[in-house]
């Protein structure tokens, strides 16, 4: 067996290191993830170079642009291969037009940046709740999306973004949730909870990397989780209540496992704090609905 992270580059300052899909060479051929629309066509060159003749199955943890936006291409390259997605996902990718409406006024010039999606043929998709694949194991964990997926396969986890976003900068760990709006934080916490029961495993990330302990890694999600909706909750119920911009650097001063922020260089650190206040503003529409506002 082997798992490769493949890092899927991106025209847009600050974004490079930050994609990746996982290739899984063993008895099957599987990739998890394939990437934005606009990057599709270096991403197969990058497969054809590592020498990846066949696909089994994709592997989708979500169809946000990021993740999902290559498909049709990719499709195309490998038409044996089929797509594993979460059943309430299979419309959005034979007809994308809503969800690509959707992602451009929640992402504005950075859904433009991962370009749209193409529509996908039906019968390349499989409905997650009809897979019968080997050693294969999918299980539900809204919160990040309602469609979100992860899956388990000989002993590692492909956990997309229900376990946040982990990155290194001179191997200093960085975690940050990733709960864009409309958020619900008992979903997400079911979803740790969900993953946590599972042995122990390498746990894999779809931004940006691996770690050796996924109970570890999932133990501190969720006790970041608390600590995001305890802070948020405090400055909600202030007056007058402090903006989104305003909450982030207060996340920024509170959170340990942002302290590494300043570490980026300044083109990553513009990245991370635009999905940071966007999922700033998803927990604060939570805690707002909590407080009765």
């Amino acid at each position: 067996m082997s798992y490769r992270l493949v890092e899927i580059p991106l025209d847009r300052p600050g974004f490079n290191g930050f994609f990746g899909a996982w290739v899984v060479d063993g008895p099957l051929h599987l990739l998890v993830d394939v990437g934005p629309s606009r990057s599709v066509e270096r991403f197969l060159v990058q497969l054809d170079a590592m020498g990846v003749k066949r696909v089994d199955y994709i592997l989708l943890t979500h169809i946000h642009l990021d993740h999902a936006g290559g498909l049709s291409r990719v499709l195309e390259a490998y038409p044996q291969a089929r797509a594993i997605c979460h059943r309430k996902a299979v419309p959005h990718l034979v007809d994308p037009s809503r969800l690509w409406a959707g992602s451009r006024k929640v992402l504005g010039d950075v859904a433009n940046a991962y370009g749209p999606l193409a529509p996908v043929p039906r019968d390349a998709l499989i409905p997650h709740d009809e897979a019968c694949v080997p050693r294969l194991g999918v299980l539900e964990t809204p919160g990040h999306a309602p469609h979100h997926l992860s899956f388990t396969y000989q002993g590692r986890l492909f956990a997309g973004e229900a376990g946040g976003n982990y990155l290194s900068c001179k191997g200093k760990e960085y975690l940050r949730p990733a709960t864009p709006p409309r958020f619900l934080l008992e979903e997400s916490l079911g979803s740790v909870d969900r993953l946590l029961n599972l042995e122990d495993q390498t746990l894999c990330y779809a931004h940006f990397g691996e770690a050796p302990s996924s109970r570890r890694m999932l133990a501190r999600f969720r006790e970041q989780l608390l600590r995001w909706h305890d802070l948020l909750r405090e400055k909600a119920a202030a007056r007058p209540e402090p903006g989104v911009a305003a909450c982030t650097e207060w996340l920024l001063e509170k959170d340990p496992e942002l302290k590494h922020f300043h570490d980026f260089p300044p083109e990553v650190r513009a990245r991370e704090r635009f999905l940071m206040e966007n999922s700033v503003r998803g927990f604060l529409g939570y805690v707002r609905e909590s407080l009765g506002r």
